[in-house]
């Protein structure tokens, strides 16, 4: 195996980072320097990376014979010949590369960072819960409005006496129907019905899946208020649903709707089971759902927690297709419903942007970020100065962030020391300057120095990360330099070989000229060849071509009437067509106009016009052609001039180190 193609390797920026084998993380290890390219030393870590990498991505676990090693190092000293002479043309210091080397930076150091790692195991752990559903009941204890500390203490120990009551055998459901102030619990009972994960808030489902069957859980807080949860069932998660239903709605308003809707419902139920009855017939006669009733009453594909339990606990108990429920009764009013489908439950590689999603706009987004704080300040040493921040705090809190500036100077604290992190010691100052050039609007949130400290300290301590990161991980280190690099050869690439190969009119015929011996014609002739997919249709192709000229009125004729009204009968090829390599043309005999041919199984019509000897082409017969050649031969001058521009001088020792490395 030769790595042929570094511009592909480098380009291929959808391409996920592929890790290193050990042997070869070990290798790189010392970073000696494999050349010099004029006055620059490029390291034996680069090419090890880039070769290994491409012969990992190659799927080639075999060793690189010397040959390929060769070959893949006069690619690689070419790749630092352009990168060079990029750089010498001053192609990173523009705004556009700036840019879009920033973009991709952003991108590239995400999988690296301590809060990917954290967001990785939250997404995990969701996922893994999905595997479940739990079942279970609740009761609700709000606190007063503006409650005080003796209401919230009031609050828990009714909490916990509840939870007594429970373990000494009182049913939650009656208890929550008298406690709970939860609006659902005086219809459902405090019962919430079957739930999964990322369908409640967080320390609810951390609670609930906490608990076995029975079980009933401390006194939770929420920002609802305070939950006694009690587990009735926990089971495999059944995956996804879809279900068409009929609806009879029950008016609340009438004494009387109620019996009339349970008798409509039921006569429904009993026509439903003669077996001469249509479905969708009678979804569009009685069903009183406006959006399903003209759709045979088909609801979208659902999971478990996402229904009223009533309704969904009906569909899930469905097992067969076609199945049909018994009337089943919700605040909605009476439902019949019939099974169209069930999968099971999607992987993880489906479901990951939908659980990051949820994980993202939910209370877990605070809790990861509190998460990666800390980490970040644990590994940066950052030490804060508390009696600073308290006076901070009290003073600034309550003010508008855009007086931030005029209560610190008159409190002269700009110069005192606000928090220490990677051995850097910051001041207030600097905090003000933080919150001045921030392009968000500077609203009031009662606790604003919180806010813009917590903003601040996350800035700073991501900052160290990053260079972190480009200091001490060799991965990301080499990943990073693949990418700029990558964009330099690109833009240099784009102005001397590829733009100036389409745009060089001139060029492009001189080389045409010079190379007039590249662009000869073979043997030619006008053809129509018919590939015949079906027998059945061979009979009427035969007349249409026996005893006929070809021309290109013919050829339109028959596409129309056989390729383009049976286009799986027949594949067609026509025009003027070079013989001696073609499949077909190459076994026919010239001398014939008609000839029929069987070949590799299939049996080919083959109407022959006008013939051609062979002969040099036109500019314009091959212009594409000439153009790639065009770009080969100026992409071939580029290097051939850096060689002589930039002195390689190559590390025999450590050259040998390198092909061993990539060997073992």
């Amino acid at each position: 195996m030769i790595y042929r193609s570094f511009s592909a390797l480098l380009f291929n920026l959808a391409v996920a980072f592929t890790l290193l084998g050990a042997t070869i993380q070990a290798s790189i290890a010392q970073n000696k320097p494999l050349l010099t390219v004029g006055n620059q030393e490029i390291s034996l870590n680069e090419f090890i990376y880039l070769v290994g990498k491409g012969i990992n991505s190659e799927g080639n676990a075999g060793a690189l014979s010397r040959e390929e090693f060769e070959d893949n190092l006069e690619l690689f000293i070419n790749y630092k010949l352009k990168v060079t002479e990029a750089e010498a043309q001053g192609l990173h210091q523009t705004t556009e590369f700036q840019r879009e080397f920033e973009s991709f930076k952003e991108q590239l150091k995400a999988p690296y960072l301590i809060k990917n790692s954290l967001e990785e195991g939250e997404l995990r752990k969701a996922y893994s819960r999905m595997q479940e559903v739990i079942r279970a009941s609740h009761i609700l204890l709000r606190f007063p409005p503006n409650a005080s500390a003796d209401d919230s203490i009031a609050v828990l120990k009714m909490a916990i006496k509840l939870k007594g009551d429970i373990q000494n055998g009182a049913s939650i459901n009656d208890l929550a129907v008298e406690y709970s102030e939860d609006p659902s619990a005086k219809s459902n009972r405090g019962d919430l019905g079957y739930f999964t994960a990322l369908q409640m808030v967080q320390p609810f489902e951390d609670a609930a899946y906490m608990l076995q069957s029975g079980e009933v859980s401390d006194p939770v807080l929420t920002s609802f208020g305070y939950h006694i949860i009690q587990v009735q069932d926990r089971r495999a998660n059944p995956g996804q649903v879809q279900v068409s239903h009929i609806l009879v709605r029950v008016d609340e308003s009438d004494t009387l709707a109620e019996d009339r809707a349970r008798r409509k419902i039921s006569d429904i139920y009993t026509e439903i089971q003669k077996p001469t009855t249509q479905w969708e017939e009678i979804v569009s006669n009685y069903s009183e759902d406006p959006g399903t009733n003209q759709k045979g009453g088909l609801l979208p594909w659902f999971s478990v927690g996402n229904m009223i339990p009533e309704f969904e606990m009906a569909a899930f108990s469905l097992t067969e297709e076609g199945e049909v429920s018994p009337p089943v009764k919700t605040r909605f009013g009476y439902h019949i419903l019939r099974l169209e489908g069930k999968k099971p439950m999607d992987s993880f590689e489906q479901m990951e942007p939908m659980i990051r999603s949820r994980i993202l706009r939910d209370s877990r987004s605070s809790m990861i970020h509190s998460q990666e704080l800390a980490i970040q300040k644990s590994r940066y040493g950052f030490q804060e100065n508390v009696e600073m921040v308290s006076n901070l705090e009290q003073a600034l809190n309550p003010i508008s962030p855009n007086n931030f500036e005029t209560e610190i100077d008159n409190n002269g604290w700009r110069s005192e020391f606000l928090f220490e992190a990677g051995s850097k010691a910051y001041q207030v100052e600097d905090f003000l300057k933080f919150v001045q050039e921030q392009e968000q609007p500077l609203n009031s949130t009662g606790k604003n120095f919180d806010l813009w400290f917590d903003r601040f300290a996350s800035y700073v301590l991501a900052d160290l990360e990053e260079k972190d990161l480009a200091s001490n991980n060799l991965e990301y280190q080499m990943l990073l330099k693949e990418y700029r690099d990558g964009i330099l050869l690109f833009s240099l690439m784009n102005e001397e070989v590829w733009q100036k190969g389409i745009q060089d009119s001139l060029g492009q015929k001189q080389y045409f000229e010079n190379h007039q011996k590249n662009y000869f014609w073979k043997e030619r002739s006008e053809a129509l060849i018919v590939k015949v997919l079906d027998m059945n249709r061979l009979a009427a192709a035969k007349n249409s071509l026996q005893n006929q000229s070809y021309s290109e009125e013919l050829v339109s004729n028959f596409r129309t009437n056989f390729e383009e009204n049976t286009p799986l009968a027949f594949q067609m090829q026509s025009g003027i067509i070079e013989i001696p390599e073609h499949p077909v043309l190459s076994k026919v005999d010239l001398s014939q106009k008609y000839q029929e041919l069987e070949i590799d199984g299939h049996l080919h019509l083959v109407l022959l016009g006008e013939k051609f000897p062979e002969g040099p082409k036109k500019f314009e017969e091959t212009r594409g052609l000439v153009i790639r050649d065009y770009q080969e031969y100026l992409d071939e001058q580029l290097i051939q001039s850096l060689r002589g521009k930039y002195p390689v001088q190559i590390n025999e020792e450590v050259k040998e180190e390198a092909f061993i490395a990539l060997n073992q």
